[in-house]
């Protein structure tokens, strides 16, 4: 059976749905953070730190669990950038 708790290229391939989860050591974060934060986090999963698939009718479903790790990386790619 297939390790659905991390990042497959296959599965990901089949994913219909992404759901975010914010890992409790993230902290109290705006609306707007969160929004931006999931929608970076989705567009590159390989990169994810806690990423899990599930089954679903269609395909399947990505869970990302957003780390402070995640957030780390994802200001240094955007700072690395400016």
């Amino acid at each position: 059976m297939a390790d659905y708790t991390k990042y497959d290229p296959r599965v990901d391939s089949l994913v219909m749905e992404s759901v975010t989860h914010w890992d409790p050591a993230v902290g109290k974060l705006s609306d707007e953070d969160k929004a931006l934060l999931a929608r970076t986090v989705h567009q590159s999963p390989e990169k994810a730190a806690k990423v899990a698939y599930f089954r679903s009718h269609t395909g399947f479903t990505r869970e990302i669990t957003v780390t402070v790790e995640d957030i780390a990386r994802i200001y240094d790619e955007q700072t690395a950038r400016a």
